[in-house]
Parts: C-alpha cells; structure tokens; sequence
C-alpha cells in the first residue's frame, strides 16, 4: 500500500463559474490558471504521483508548455489514472477537503463524487469531498482563492 498528498491553490477572479471536481458550476467567481484550473482535480493528481513516487503535476503537465492551455483537468487525472493502472495499483480511498468562501458546495459533492470515481475506475464509496470555508479569514475567507487538499492510498490489485 502507499499514501500520497496533494495540495493546490488558485487565484479567483471575479467570473460566472467555476471548474471544481470535473464538474461545472455557476460561481460569482472564476479560478485563473493556465488549465481548466480545477483545483480539486490538481491536488487529486498531485497525490496519485505522490504515492506513485512520480512527483508531482508540474512536472508532468507544466503550465509552460501550450499543449495543456485549458486543457480539461480530468484529462489529466486520465493519463495519471494511466500510470497507476500501468503500475499494478488501484485506488483503496480518497480524501479530500475544498477551502471556498463561495459558492456553497454541498449540493454539488456527490456529482464531484460520481465524476471522480469514473474518472479514477472505482466505486464513489471509495471517495469523500469535504468542502469547508475560511470564516472569512485569509486568502480563503476573502475569497481571494480556492485551495484543495487530498490524500489517497493505493495498494497493489492482488492485495484488494
């Protein structure tokens, strides 16, 4: 079995919606990156290299690079999906946590959850959102950006 971390913040900007989980949402704001910038989906990668011992995102999608110019980040969980699979290993349960003024995020976590567990070939019982805000603290709490966490385990197949 091994453990991974992923960690990602985005700037926000004022906007009409937000990428967040693989899924569209109306938002009074959008996050700016050189991807679809979802966040989420960042950090759910940054923690799958992790425990694979690749890295991390940038190394593998640099955001010098064109070919990953709004790109849809779920793409990029594909080809990370990829190397996993491509490695013997797959996902035993993921944990992640969103730090967001606004919009609210409840009604959304399941079709988060749905979205991921396609994306990641698992059931959606093997993946928790956790979504939380910064009680108007910090770069979180005035709502100048989004920051995601997720930490994951993986095992070999033969072990499930």
């Amino acid at each position: 079995m091994r453990i991974g971390h992923g960690h990602d913040t985005h700037r926000l900007q004022a906007g009409t919606y937000l990428r967040l989980g693989g899924i569209t949402l109306e938002a009074p704001v959008s996050a700016v990156g050189h991807s679809d910038a979802d966040c989420l989906v960042h950090a759910i990668c940054d923690a799958l290299l992790g425990a694979l011992t690749l890295g991390d995102i940038g190394r593998h999608f640099p955001d010098t690079d064109n070919a990953y110019r709004g790109i849809d980040s779920t793409q990029l969980l594909k080809h990370v999906v990829d190397k996993m699979k491509t490695r013997g290993y797959q996902l035993v349960h993921l944990d992640t946590i969103i730090h967001l003024e606004r919009p609210k995020l409840a009604p959304h976590l399941d079709a988060m959850r749905a979205v991921l567990a396609n994306h990641l070939q698992t059931h959606i019982d093997r993946i928790n959102i956790k979504a939380t805000t910064g009680e108007g603290l910090g770069i979180v709490g005035r709502g100048e950006a989004i920051v995601c966490d997720a930490v994951i385990l993986i095992a070999k197949e033969v072990m499930l």
